[in-house]
């Protein structure tokens, strides 16, 4: 199993914080540094404010050299497919071909108001993500000039350059909790299908979905299956409170919730691996405090060796 580290800086982190944290995620031989792609923090206020997600990676991408690089997720409102492309084709050069993009229909209404980006009903934010999975895509792996037209983007006589280093391109991540388009779109579009916040037995029922709408289109490369979860583990019950409270859960919360691994380094041994009974490969330990580096070393020298 390969375990990613995987913040929300919109909650409140500098630049050299985040290279801090995927600098050491690296030097600890974690498999990748990932981040969310929001701008208005949820919780707290946010202090000094959001970064955005891919000016973030490509300033990573020169200042790390192992590990891959990536969003979980950006929304598919936040840009246009076009410049997207663009934008991640330079970030895979950038980082020698080391990038993967996480992309979404967008779900956070508030941040689109604070910043007049406009929010559509969500059937048509799932029409837009279907576009625009087949427009970066196709912008990509286009052997010559690119055109697409759709009912939200049309393009004509791209260039379809520049061409990101990995080949085909670079890996494409789909998620999230929906029973149909979802695991439809992941199924058509992704190389990975990631189930975020769920339990082991959500994740086990969606992970069997996106198999069936892989067979039903007779898709016959899998998919690589991964999960995100909040991390909170500690050596002791002192350890583990006093980060339980850092991040503004209870113990007895994050040990009985869905969306976290928490408690002593066996405790989260043993939940990490029944998510891999379930078919995950990779894991994305959510990391809320990113001032506590100590937090990921544990993890590092005390939970990977047991999953490796």
């Amino acid at each position: 199993m390969r375990l990613v580290t995987f913040i929300e800086p919109q909650n409140g982190a500098t630049y050299d914080q985040q290279r801090r944290v995927a600098q050491l995620t690296e030097d600890l031989g974690f498999d990748g540094f990932f981040r969310s792609d929001h701008f208005v923090a949820m919780g707290t206020d946010g202090l000094p404010g959001p970064t955005d997600s891919w000016v973030t990676l490509g300033a990573l991408a020169v200042q790390t050299s192992r590990i891959r690089l990536g969003t979980l997720v950006t929304s598919a409102t936040f840009r246009l497919p076009g410049p997207l492309a663009i934008s991640v084709a330079q970030v895979d050069e950038m980082s020698g071909g080391r990038v993967e993009l996480g992309l979404g229909g967008g779900w956070f209404e508030r941040e689109h108001a604070a910043y007049g980006i406009p929010f559509p009903p969500t059937g048509e934010r799932f029409d837009r993500l279907e576009e625009q999975l087949e427009i970066v895509t196709g912008l990509w792996t286009a052997d010559g000039p690119y055109s697409f037209t759709g009912k939200h983007y049309q393009l004509t006589d791209s260039p379809a350059l520049p061409k990101p280093v990995q080949t085909p391109h670079p890996p494409v991540i789909v998620g999230g909790k929906g029973k149909k388009r979802t695991p439809a779109l992941a199924a058509r579009f992704a190389d990975e299908f990631n189930t975020a916040f769920t339990s082991v037995e959500e994740a086990t029922e969606l992970f069997s979905l996106v198999r069936d709408a892989s067979s039903a289109i007779g898709r016959t490369t899998p998919l690589v299956l991964s999960s995100a979860v909040v991390l909170c583990v500690g050596r002791d019950e002192a350890e583990l409170s006093r980060r339980a409270d850092a991040i503004g859960r209870s113990v007895d919360d994050l040990r009985t919730a869905a969306d976290a691994v928490a408690g002593t380094v066996d405790e989260v041994v043993d939940k990490l691996g029944r998510f891999g009974e379930a078919g995950a490969s990779r894991i994305f330990l959510q990391t809320l405090d990113l001032t506590d580096l100590h937090h990921l070393e544990l993890a590092a020298s005390a939970v990977a060796p047991q999953l490796s």
